[in-house]
């Protein structure tokens, strides 16, 4: 489980790095982010390797399984990712 802090860690650090127009090919360290992100919340991917931003703080990630994954933070302020 993702404890607020680490939550608020990643949001933030999402949000600095993430900061211009969507784009499929990412950051580096946002990629990793993202990548931590999915594997602390247990669902499969062993490396994001393309991330586009969407609307507010929602990435659309791919990892290199083929899996992708919509990664935001809901209304009660927690990190989620649904498959797509």
């Amino acid at each position: 489980m993702i404890t607020s802090a680490r939550a608020a860690a990643i949001v933030f650090t999402l949000a600095a790095l993430d900061a211009g127009p969507a784009s499929a090919t990412a950051d580096p360290a946002l990629l990793k982010d993202l990548t931590a992100v999915v594997v602390l919340l247990g669902l499969p991917c062993d490396r994001v390797v393309s991330a586009a931003r969407q609307a507010g703080d929602s990435h659309i990630a791919v990892c290199r399984n083929g899996k992708r994954y919509r990664i935001f933070i809901n209304a009660e302020g927690r990190v989620v990712a649904i498959r797509l």
